[in-house]
């Protein structure tokens, strides 16, 4: 049985549309009652689940990106940069029913759960290559769930869906839309999430992103490093 109160690896999606011109990013609201930053408006994500290592990718990752997931390790047993982009990519499908995925011939069911399954059954495999490694963020302590959050970042063009059809999500976001940056932070947002759409405005126009990745580290202090 999962311990939800230890510390979990957890990996987020930040997408971005129009970078170029008028940018927003994609958010949805959580529940009054969740136990994880209630009522706040958020980014897709979500703990990474054992079989997120194992589903079948149409492309390989970034290898900067992957080389940066292994930095660092905090939890015991720390995932594998295929796990932590395999999460990334099914917390988009389940909290939004994007794909950020590609047309694949083998992109069969495989016993990976109810998640991965619905995705692989769209014809689809998961396609990684579009995401980068932006920002990870250790919750304090204290909190009543504490994850070593991944951020990723990717443009709109990497779905394959129509990036305005949420009718597959599901209900664990509301009021999932496009958010204008310039409008943002009027949003009920956590500070960590203020700090990292910071951090996406700089990337602009071009998102461009760091050389070397933020780490901002909650245990006995409070501090940044740098991946």
């Amino acid at each position: 049985m999962i311990d939800k109160t230890a510390l979990r690896d957890a990996a987020t999606v930040i997408l971005v549309r129009d970078a170029g011109g008028t940018p927003s990013v994609l958010m949805g609201q959580r529940g009054a009652n969740a136990a994880f930053m209630p009522s706040k408006f958020v980014f897709p994500g979500g703990a990474v689940d054992p079989e997120d290592a194992h589903v079948p990718m149409a492309r390989d990752p970034d290898a900067v990106t992957a080389q940066k997931l292994a930095m660092r390790p905090v939890t015991a047993a720390a995932p594998s940069a295929r796990a932590l982009l395999g999460s990334a990519i099914r917390e988009v499908w389940e909290e939004t029913g994007l794909r950020l995925g590609r047309d694949a011939q083998s992109a069969n069911a495989v016993g990976l759960g109810d998640s991965w399954d619905q995705f692989l059954a769209t014809g689809h495999l998961p396609d990684p290559s579009a995401l980068r490694f932006f920002f990870r963020a250790v919750t304090p302590p204290g909190r009543p769930r504490r994850f070593d959050a991944r951020f990723f970042i990717a443009p709109v063009e990497a779905l394959a869906d129509d990036p305005d059809d949420f009718s597959k999500a599901s209900d664990e976001l509301s009021y999932l839309h496009w958010v204008p940056l310039a409008e943002v932070r009027a949003l009920d947002l956590a500070f960590i999430t203020e700090v990292v759409l910071a951090e996406v405005s700089a990337s602009l126009p071009s998102l461009i992103v760091p050389k070397a990745v933020p780490f901002v580290l909650n245990d006995d202090t409070s501090r940044i490093e740098w991946l």
